[in-house]
């Protein structure tokens, strides 16, 4: 879900599932000998690092975007991945995350920062570097860090928040023994104290709800990084970073940073006319790149869109782009991310603990990481956890207190709930009526329309229809990280009418009640979506193994949320979620259980699933109010192992991160689940060349 060291993290944590407390016993936590069950991030970060002296002084980094941000407040809902990175290169971090995600003290603006203070109140005691100011000359305080807890503490209305997390436990901020000491003491403990003021604004933004709704939404006045904002145009569709003459830290490398908007179909040929020098990609254009890459001569054949067969003008072109490729390498990690599938809780046959858990027990999660994560050389290991990622402080591999995949114990859980093999069927509507959404196609007709587009619905499971071969370029990446609402996708056809089913499939489909065991499958149709509607494409297999049917609807990226997550109208559906550092404080939201809202709605607030426990409520309070790390970890883990039983959400795979780079681009490319450091972002001196072997050993020295 881009990378994460500043922003909004409860709003980023775009949207994921959870369900209600399983009667399964809970196996022992992992981590309770001496080992540590975090472990290491499975993917380094691949930035090709280098030793400043020798990196040029100047230069122009072109980077491409999605898009130019709504907003350059990050705490505002249309807030987005573009917002983030701005914020990183020219505002405060009190803290930011290392290589392994975990949040660290960023030097740069404090000397330290503890708890001082524990009874009767929390208090936190940060110490500001001496040299730190505003780009205005203005020394960064208390009055900033006061302007921003009450902007945030949701106390005042006016101020259009989109989240109020930490801020809310706030009792007061003042001023310490110096200008250079700010003290906050909280009304409530607060474990994930790290979390606040990273970004944080200056009080010119903070200081009323006209300037903070408005005044950053298209500039940022004051700032205080290595770079500050130079130009945003929307015309042009990029921001112009240039650096900031009062940083006081190491000087930044490079002149300017120009985020361009280039969709990423394009970005491709943009890298080869000289327009960027850096882009994340597609797996078909890191493959282009990589085989460009190859010496003269290779036996490999060149793969692209213009290859094989097309005019000879289009083949020239190609060559020529490839050619101009060969300057450009890839950089490889995994995101702070993961993708997984997601059960409606709230009815229908996931309304049935037992049904919801035989959907997980047939789900084989070491498949779908292979087919999606090997092909791109990462490790294709499945996520162990709702709520960290492998080398942050929280993770555990939980995944025990469900079970791996089992078809024979899916199937006795979905007999144990009443669905038999070959029950009667009763009509349930009238041929050709749309099974799912709008936008779904009528079952029985190819889900390729006359117009070649492969919007709309098909059913796997109760006709025995074939899926289409999988191409390797679908099983990659979807592109982009939903935020709600936002994008993703399932390409997929089907055998005519009258096709054998799969040998050794079992006839007669489930039943109960006179209804056959079919789930809406609901997913986003827009381009970059095809790793999504390739995973959907194996799951509905595993599924139909075990007797349950799929009706694959796509529908399009504007309603997929809004239309179908957010207001419940799914069965099963994909997407991913950013893993947070602070799972007590972000991942509540997304698992909590929904309560009654005055009007007679069910108040989910992320949980689009719609189903929670007391359980895992009590256990995230608890976490989040304690100050003893060790005994916080624990109590996220024993949530999550709950959570896990519950089957509402299934973990699949960390999302890849494929990233085109100059070659003689250094400290920058696939971050992973660390920060960037803008300062040390630049190109090598001239007649140097970038150090051997592989580029993801860390970040640069200093």
């Amino acid at each position: 879900m881009s990378q994460h060291a500043v922003g909004p993290r409860a709003v980023s944590r775009s949207v994921a599932f959870l369900l209600t407390a399983g009667v399964l016993a809970v196996p022992a936590l992992a981590g309770c000998g001496s080992e540590d069950p975090a472990g290491k991030p499975l993917a380094g970060q691949d930035i090709q690092p280098a030793a400043r002296d020798r990196i040029t002084d100047g230069g122009t980094l072109r980077w491409a975007v999605d898009s130019v941000p709504d907003t350059l407040n990050t705490f505002q809902s249309d807030a987005d991945a573009t917002t983030n990175r701005v914020a990183q290169a020219v505002l405060p971090s009190m803290f930011r995350m290392n290589a392994d995600g975990r949040p660290e003290r960023n030097p740069a603006y404090l000397e330290s920062a503890k708890v001082v203070e524990t009874e009767p109140k929390q208090v936190v005691l940060y110490k500001l570097d001496q040299q730190a100011v505003w780009s205005d000359g203005r020394e960064i305080g208390a009055a900033d860090f006061a302007a921003q807890w009450r902007a945030l503490s949701g106390k005042d209305t006016a101020y259009w928040t989109a989240r109020n997390a930490g801020y809310d436990r706030i009792q007061k901020i003042e001023r310490g023994d110096n200008a250079l000491e700010v003290r906050v003491t909280f009304s409530r403990t607060y474990a994930d104290w790290r979390s606040l003021f990273s970004p944080l604004y200056p009080k010119d933004v903070m200081g009323t709800p006209d300037s903070f709704n408005d005044g950053a939404r298209k500039k940022l006045k004051v700032t205080a990084g290595p770079f500050m904002v130079k130009k945003l145009s929307r015309k042009n569709e990029e921001i112009t970073l240039t650096r900031n003459p009062r940083w006081w830290g190491r000087p930044a490398k490079l002149s300017e940073i120009v985020l361009r908007t280039v969709p990423r179909d394009k970005r491709a040929k943009e890298l080869a006319a000289g327009t960027l020098d850096l882009a994340e990609i597609a797996p078909s254009e890191a493959r282009r790149i990589t085989v460009a890459a190859r010496p003269r001569g290779s036996s490999s054949p060149v793969m692209g869109p213009e290859a094989d067969q097309k005019p000879r003008k289009k083949a020239a072109r190609h060559a020529r782009q490839q050619q101009a490729l060969r300057g450009f390498e890839v950089r490889k990690s995994l995101e702070p991310a993961f993708t997984q599938l997601a059960l409606n809780g709230a009815e229908g046959p996931l309304a049935d603990e037992r049904v919801r858990r035989a959907v997980a027990r047939a789900l084989d999660r070491e498949e779908l990481a292979e087919a999606v994560l090997k092909p791109l050389g990462l490790p294709a290991v499945p996520v162990g956890s709702h709520l960290a990622l492998s080398g942050q402080a929280a993770y555990a591999d939980n995944s025990g207190a469900l079970g791996g995949q089992d078809t024979k114990e899916a199937q006795a859980l979905l007999a144990d709930a009443g669905w038999v093999r070959g029950g009667p069927i009763k009509e349930q509507k009238k041929k050709g009526e749309k099974a799912a959404g709008a936008e779904g196609e009528k079952a029985g007709k190819s889900s390729e329309d006359e117009s070649g587009n492969d919007d709309g619905e098909y059913i796997v499971g109760s006709d025995g229809k074939a899926l289409r071969d999988e191409d390797p370029d679908h099983l990659a990446q979807d592109g982009k990280q939903y935020k709600q609402p936002h994008q993703g996708g399932v390409p997929g056809a089907y055998a005519p009418m009258g096709t054998a089913a799969p040998a050794g499939r079992e006839a007669a489909p489930l039943a109960k009640n006179g209804k056959p065991l079919t789930l809406r499958f609901v997913l986003p149709s827009g381009p970059g979506s095809q790793t999504l509607r390739t995973v959907a494409d194996r799951i509905a297999r595993m599924l139909e193994r075990v007797g349950i049917g799929t009706e694959i609807s796509k529908v399009s990226d504007e309603s997929y949320f809004k239309d179908h997550i957010a207001s419940g109208q799914y069965d099963l559906a994909l997407y991913s979620w950013p893993a947070s550092a602070f799972p007590a404080t972000d991942a509540r939201p997304v698992y909590a259980k929904p309560v009654p809202a005055a009007d007679g709605s069910l108040n989910v607030e992320q949980n689009y699933t719609r189903v929670g426990t007391d359980q895992v409520d009590q256990l995230f309070d608890q976490a989040v109010a304690t100050l003893d790390e060790g005994e916080s970890r624990s109590l996220i883990r024993k949530a999550d192992s709950r959570i896990w039983a519950a089957a509402g959400s299934i973990p699949l795979f960390q999302r890849p991160q494929l990233i085109a780079a100059r070659k003689n681009l250094v400290n920058t490319g696939a971050f992973g689940l660390g920060a960037p450091v803008y300062e040390d972002m630049g190109f090598l001196k001239k007649g140097l060349k970038p150090a051997a072997g592989p580029s993801a050993k860390g970040s640069a020295t200093p």
